[in-house]
């Protein structure tokens, strides 16, 4: 008598293999690493990716250890800023301490198609460095900017994005010429012949937005003597003597500016912001300088005629004994 196998269904191999399961769960379980055994069916990106997350558990610890470490490092430096702020050693002073200026003070940005994108570049750090010391100041003016647009802004926008959320800073499109009134104008030119002897703080100051190394010479007296405004210069040559020219940038200007504010002096103001570079000297010790230098020369010179008076006034030689002299060494050879 002859058996026959029956073929399985497939119903019986699934419960099989449920029951396989039920009976050896762990064997079925996520592949771990804990024993440091690779499973041989995970793939090479898999094993990264199984060590990345284990690797980050393990450290968790250490990174909860680690932002404790940085928040008390930070409340210690905010303790040593109020102490510092208290003593008087620190540049920046508590919001309570400033007395804003009302005085005006405007770079006008209408000068972007004279300038490549490189000098835009040093014009808006420039800018930047007089929006921070304006913050810092202790009588800040207000500050603005107008003309704004073009390159300039194409440049803040891609490297300075925060610009839109400046404080104590007027941000406008319109020429200066649209926002005030033409009599309160004064701009700000080393080519005006009017020396700026005070500031008036109802005025409003234009310093020009430009970098453009000289190339365009006296164009800031220009355009304010074509817009009828008034026009100024510092009184850079009363205090100063420099080696190169009376042009300065424009955050040196404003700075200039914040500065005379607070202590009333221009020749304070002017060498406590100049550059090394541009080789200024007060006034005075040049004046002092050249007036010995004329002494000395009035001097040298004296004593130059003293000496030929006293030449001439020397006894001439007698002929006659010259003569004598001349025979008796004619006869004793």
């Amino acid at each position: 008598m002859s058996t026959d196998i029956l073929p399985t269904s497939p119903e019986s191999d699934c419960v099989k293999t449920k029951l396989d399961l039920s009976e050896n769960p762990e064997e079925h379980s996520k592949p771990s690493l804990d024993k440091g055994e690779a499973p041989e069916h995970l793939s090479k990106r898999q094993m990264k990716k199984l060590m990345r997350q284990k690797q980050w558990e393990d450290q968790r610890e250490l990174r909860k250890q680690k932002r404790k470490e940085k928040r008390q490092r930070r409340k210690l430096e905010r303790q040593s800023h109020q102490e510092s702020n208290t003593d008087g050693h620190d540049r920046k002073r508590f919001r309570s301490d400033v007395v804003p200026s009302p005085l005006r003070l405007i770079v006008d940005c209408s000068f972007d198609n004279l300038m490549v994108s490189k000098d835009i570049k040093k014009l808006h750090k420039q800018i930047q460095r007089c929006y921070a010391e304006n913050r810092r100041a202790s009588h800040p003016v207000q500050y603005y900017l107008t003309s704004h647009g073009g390159q300039l802004k194409k440049i803040m926008d891609e490297n300075d994005k925060g610009w839109v959320n400046w404080k104590d800073i007027h941000i406008k499109p319109e020429h200066y010429s649209e926002l005030m009134k033409k009599e309160d104008l004064v701009y700000l030119t080393s080519d005006s012949p009017n020396v700026l002897k005070e500031l008036d703080e109802s005025k409003a100051y234009v310093i020009g937005g430009l970098v453009d190394h000289n190339h365009h010479k006296g164009i800031t007296y220009k355009q304010a003597s074509e817009h009828g405004i008034h026009h100024a210069q510092l009184p850079l040559g009363d205090f100063v003597k420099m080696n190169s020219r009376k042009v300065l940038a424009v955050n040196h200007v404003f700075e200039i500016v914040l500065e005379y504010l607070e202590t009333r002096d221009w020749q304070e103001a002017f060498f406590s912001i100049l550059p090394p570079r541009k080789g200024a000297v007060p006034a005075n010790k040049v004046c002092e300088r050249s007036s010995q230098a004329q002494k000395s020369a009035r001097a040298k010179d004296e004593v130059e005629s003293n000496s030929s008076a006293e030449e001439s006034t020397e006894t001439p030689p007698d002929p006659i004994t010259q003569e004598g002299e001349g025979q008796e060494r004619a006869s004793s050879t």
